[in-house]
Order: C-alpha cells, then structure tokens, then sequence
C-alpha cells in the first residue's frame, strides 16, 4: 500500500467508530471488559439473542415435552428447513436449497457420498493443499470407500506461495478423470477468496462436478451460488454467523439436483408428511431437506435462531462494505506500526480477493500470540507460523483496532514473547 488513506492516532479510531452505521451491534454482544477479541473467525462471541433463543428452545422442552416437535414459538419438527430459510439469502440460493443441519464434517461426508460417481476415466477427486484438514480427511476417506487409493485418485493443486492459490493452476488439474471437487470459498489461513462464478463455469464446461466449503466466508462476504450455478455447498455456522461452540451446521443443493438420493441417508432424509409412516423405503424430501440424516441436535441450532435476527438487521452488504473498511485500516495500521519488526502480511490486500481477516506471519508466532493474549488481545495462531487477527464488523470497534496494533508494538519492542515458550497451546 502506497496512498494512505487513515490518520494513524486513537482520536482518528474513535471518530471512526462514530460514524460507524454498524456500532449500535457492539451491545448486542457479550464482550469482556478490558479484552479485545479478534477471532471471530474461528469462534464467534456469544450474542444476548444467541443466548435468548437457546433458552427459549429449553423452555419449550420444559413446557411441552415431546409436543415441542410440533408446538411452542419454534416447533422443532420443521426448524432446521426454517433456519436454512433464513440463511439462503446470505448465500444467494433459493429457501428450499439450504438446510441446517450436521456438522462441517458429516455435511463434506454426505455430499462427497451423493456427488461423487466415479465412472469410466472420470475416478478423481480434485481439492488444494492449503484447505482445512478436515476436508482432506473426509475426502481421503470417501476415494478409499469407494474402494480407490487416495494416493493415485486424490488429487491436491499445490501453492506457489504457501498462502494463496491461483485459479489458474486448478483449471488446469481439472482433466477428464476428474469426477468431483471441491474447494474452499476463501483459505481459512489467508483469507484469499476464490473465484466461484468462474471456477464453477471451467467445471461445468468439462462435465465435472463442484462444491465449496464455506465455512470462513459465509457471515464475512456476499454469495451468489445460484447465480453461479455452484452444485453444492457446505459450512459451519459458529464464526462469523455465531452460532455458539460446535452450533449445528448448513448445507446448499442446487436445485438442478433435486431427485437425487442422498448418500447417507437416514430418516430426517425423509418426505415430511412421509417420516412417520415408518416404512423400511426411504421417500426423501424433494429438496436439500433430503440430505440431513439424524434428528436435529436442537439445542445446538437454537442459538442460530437469535443470531439470523441480527444478521438479518444489519444487512450483508453492509457488513461486508465495513469488513473491508475495517481490515484495510488494520493493514494501513500494521504497515505504519510495525515496521523492520519481522512480520509479513499473508493475506490479499486487494478488496476483491480478501476475506473477512488480517493473517500475518512470523517466525515467532506461537509465542507472540501467547503474548497478545497475555495483554487482552485474543487473536489465532496456525501453525506454523501464522497469526490471524478478525475485526468482526458486527462487534468489533476501530478503537479495538487501534489499541491492538499498539499492543503488538508494545510486545515487540519489549520482547514481551521471550517470556512464553514457542509452541501452540492444545486449543491454538
């Protein structure tokens, strides 16, 4: 960065935050005094809606025991297709193409088990080597059941860099024995969004089907996943949308695949009207209903209920416009600030490619961020040598900002990490 947009002093900071049109969303949160949290993108904070609705949904057990299926102010049978109702329009997919429902792990499972036939040449999955693991695990696993060795039919786009992916290279990988992909919608290390609209249009055009993982960037950045004819999709709805600690997750299916039978089927796989027939044939719903499996884990979604309302108020586009307001200032911040002080900043500067958070990287890493925890700034370290910092546009101020960029000075100049060992803790 060359022009400098920003005034690099606390007053600037607060006058910021004044005119912030999202600041009212701060006190909807529960934030600890004296701590500045910026990792929102691996855990969101808790809301006091998040927590309304979780104890609505216990009341409604109380009062009604089993009726809670079918009575209260959120009648259980039929929440999870309520809830992926009011998640479509952050994703830009049709109400009857999004369910909320397992987790990451199991929703990768079910749709690598539906989507991907591998016929003839077509026998490969396609993925990158800078996605989360748990994908390359599921993955791994499901060219193994289908009784393939993921050595030769697993196959990984490799970085140029270490941090971000060109798209480019994984056009290139898609080859007439590749039968599925899928990608992550923005790297979970580098924040680098990836082209959906085009990578999905290349997939198509070789008969290949392809699906993202959106789990750091559903709640950061718009989507258009119906425009962009995306197969599927799957997430989390914990970081940015602040579900709560292991909330249940989401899942998108293109329309175009309606009719499909699931994978893994189980019996919320089934028609509605069907589900207690208890027949030993599966009829499954006509839309992404069909791909959950077990009963909903309701006190796990209920904190979805309250966190939506808030996100439905503050509008996408609008948090979007102050996520890229706010992590332009801190990358302004940070250039300014930390000069000849070892970092290098990972993550795309440019707008377009930039997801919802900071990643810096240092050899001290592990430590520095034991540090910056030590003085009230929560950040994320990814080993081996990453820091990721999330300016939450919901509840996170400039002032925050501000003060944790002189923290880190502060802890640099005084070689505050010395003091802690250069390891990640269990949990990093």
């Amino acid at each position: 960065m060359t022009q400098k947009a920003f005034d690099y002093t606390q007053d600037y900071a607060c006058e910021l935050d004044k005119r912030d049109e999202l600041a009212s969303f701060r006190n909807e949160f529960y934030i600890k005094e004296g701590m500045i949290y910026l990792d929102g993108n691996s855990l969101g904070l808790c809301s006091k809606r998040a927590e309304k609705s979780l104890l609505e949904i216990i009341d409604s057990w109380k009062e009604f025991g089993i009726d809670g299926w079918t009575e209260g102010k959120y009648p259980w049978y039929e929440l999870s297709e309520k809830l992926g109702e009011r998640i479509a329009p952050l994703i830009g997919a049709a109400s009857e193409e999004v369910i909320v429902t397992g987790s990451t792990t199991t929703n990768i499972h079910q749709m690598v088990a539906t989507f991907y036939e591998p016929k003839g040449k077509r026998t490969k999955i396609l993925a990158d080597d800078l996605t989360f693991p748990t994908d390359i695990y599921a993955l791994q696993s499901q060219v193994k059941l289908k009784g393939y060795d993921p050595d030769t039919h697993f196959v990984q786009v490799k970085s140029r860099n270490g941090q971000t992916l060109e798209e480019d290279d994984i056009i290139e990988a898609m080859t007439d024995e590749i039968a599925l992909i899928l990608l992550p919608s923005v790297l979970y290390r580098s924040g680098q969004i990836l082209d959906m609209k085009r990578l999905t249009e290349e997939a198509h055009k070789r008969g290949i089907v392809i699906g993202f993982d959106l789990c750091h960037s559903i709640g950061a950045i718009e989507h258009n996943l119906d425009e962009w004819n995306v197969d599927f999709a799957i997430w989390c709805n914990y970081k940015y949308l602040n579900a709560g600690p292991g909330g249940v997750a989401g899942l998108y299916v293109n329309k175009t695949h309606f009719g499909r039978v699931p994978g893994l089927a189980g019996w919320f796989s089934s028609d509605k009207s069907k589900q207690f027939d208890m027949e030993h044939t599966l009829t499954p719903a006509e839309d992404a209903g069909a791909y959950q499996m077990g009963t909903p884990h309701l006190l796990s979604v209920a904190p979805l209920i309250g966190s939506l309302e808030i996100f439905e108020e503050a509008g996408m586009a609008n948090l979007r416009k102050k996520s890229l307001h706010i992590t332009r200032y801190m990358m302004d911040l940070i250039e300014h600030e930390l000069k000849d002080m070892g970092f290098a900043l990972g993550n795309p500067t440019d707008d377009a490619i930039r997801g919802g958070h900071i990643y810096l990287e240092h050899e001290e890493a592990a430590r520095i961020c034991k540090a910056l925890k030590a003085n009230g700034v929560i950040p994320d370290f990814r080993a081996p040598n990453g820091i990721r910092l999330a300016p939450v546009a919901l509840y996170s101020s400039y002032e925050d900002v501000w003060k944790s960029v002189q923290i880190l000075k502060k802890i640099m100049q005084e070689e505050q990490y010395k003091q802690f060992e250069n390891k990640r803790e269990v949990v990093a």
